[in-house]
């Protein structure tokens, strides 16, 4: 059970920020005790790789626009390091109990994702770009936060995880109208010519 909500908890933060759970998952490892956590995301090359990936997106993630494409280039990324995570998290266990975590993990991570590139869309359908880099700091702030916790508290961890989820998930929704203006926005700058992909 613990293995499934760690799984939930890191598939939603992978679909908002998949280097930053890296990170937290692999330093937990090298200066905890936390047997849940695989050796191979603590090996000083994944956490180097990650945390070179995380500054890249600690930077476009606050600029208007670039954060869109950089999203558009993540879709594939994010619900697939969740997805690897859940299956590194079942560690020996039966192939049935990797198919299920690497499906939750991808399946939360791609929902989550979706909700993230969603609501920046909605965010750069306004002028300001304030706007931006506090979304990108709550963001980065919640997936620290909720990982970290679920290492402790896994199943209080999944539910919030779950509730974020379900807010996420709602406001894209609520927001569909500046979600659509967004889009087209964000086509019309045309950031994928400008800034091209490098994740």
């Amino acid at each position: 059970m613990d293995a499934l909500a760690l799984t939930f908890s890191s598939g939603w933060a992978s679909g908002i920020n998949a280097y930053l759970v890296v990170l937290v998952l692999g330093t937990a490892d090298r200066v905890g005790s936390f047997a849940e956590i695989p050796d191979v995301l603590g090996r000083w090359d994944v956490l180097a790789v990650a945390g070179f990936l995380y500054a890249m997106e600690f930077i476009a993630d606050k600029i208007p626009y670039v954060d869109s494409t950089w999203d558009a280039i993540s879709t594939a990324i994010r619900p697939t390091a969740g997805a690897v995570i859940g299956v590194l998290l079942a560690g020996d266990a039966a192939s049935l109990d990797q198919a299920v975590l690497g499906v939750v993990g991808g399946g939360t991570a791609l929902l989550s994702h979706l909700a993230k590139a969603g609501g920046r869309l909605a965010i750069n359908s306004s002028p300001e770009p304030a706007s931006n880099i506090v979304a990108s700091l709550t963001e980065d702030a919640a997936v620290l936060g909720v990982v970290w916790f679920s290492l402790e508290h896994p199943r209080a961890a999944a539910a919030i995880a779950g509730a974020l989820l379900l807010v996420g998930l709602v406001l894209l929704f609520l927001l569909g109208r500046a979600v659509r203006r967004g889009w087209r926005r964000w086509k019309k700058k045309d950031p994928v010519g400008q800034v091209g992909p490098t994740a």
